[in-house]
């Protein structure tokens, strides 16, 4: 039973990051095509990526989308669920399920839907328009995190603080969010994670200043090329060193 349990576990690794390895692989394919037999090693896609200006913007904007956007869902999904969490008001089920509802939607109707307001509110297809759907987007995420997140032992201790005095932004900022920083991390690095390769809505709201997956799919309509897999392979070795970095400091647990 040990051994079908390790052939098992192998075989999920395996069909996990199979894909991933493949990409790398042929990111560094000495030819035209990144398919079998792997002709060379060179690291000339790479140089290709850097000095690309329309990618290195494309990415400059991906960044700004993906960590702006996750910062205004982190402060709403944290405001919404420390007032919920606070107080039992009529009707908080039908508020949670509203906050959590965009996560059972179409990104394509979230998309459509917000260009058809955008078109009437006289907002054009931009980076902000995208930042916007991409708080949409992620702001049920953070709700959800961090109201789980809420024991009992916090909702104790927020109202110890406000028993000695504390104001309510002190004991949001000074009590709560500390409690809560592993959760509040944990939101807002998934939420970077989830914009950063969000394409459909970043699709629909940009235009000219578009976002790296728009670029990525803009290159692919031309035929595959080690390059794109050279970008996609930079972008897991950023999401990586993200995910290893938070291991390593925030959520590593203190030794006894």
């Amino acid at each position: 039973m040990r051994i079908l349990s390790w052939a098992y576990l192998v075989l999920i690794f395996v069909f996990i990051l199979l894909p991933v390895v493949a990409l790398v692989v042929f990111s560094f394919q000495d030819g035209r095509l990144p398919v079998p037999p792997l002709k060379g090693f060179t690291l000339k896609w790479y140089a290709e990526v850097i000095a690309d200006r329309d990618l290195m913007a494309a990415l400059w904007n991906s960044f700004i989308v993906a960590f702006g956007s996750s910062a205004v869902a982190l402060v709403l999904g944290f405001l919404a669920a420390s007032g919920l969490a606070r107080v039992a008001l009529p009707g908080s089920v039908v508020m949670r399920g509203v906050l959590i509802a965009p996560m059972t939607v179409s990104y394509l109707i979230i998309g459509l839907g917000l260009l058809q307001i955008f078109n009437k509110l006289g907002l054009r297809p931009s980076l902000l328009a995208t930042g916007i759907g991409h708080v949409v987007i992620n702001l049920p995420l953070c709700f959800s995190i961090i109201y789980a997140a809420m024991g009992e032992h916090q909702r104790n201790a927020l109202r110890a603080a406000r028993d000695l005095g504390a104001r309510e932004w002190q004991v949001l900022a000074l009590v709560s969010a500390p409690m809560l920083a592993p959760a509040l991390a944990a939101s807002f690095f998934l939420s970077v994670t989830f914009s950063w390769d969000e394409f459909i809505i970043a699709f629909l709201l940009t235009r000219f200043d578009i976002t790296l997956p728009v670029e990525i799919w803009s290159m692919l309509r031309s035929g595959l090329s080690p390059k794109t897999n050279a970008i996609g392979s930079l972008v897991f070795l950023v999401s990586v060193a993200i995910v290893v970095t938070l291991e390593l400091t925030l959520f590593r647990k203190p030794r006894p």
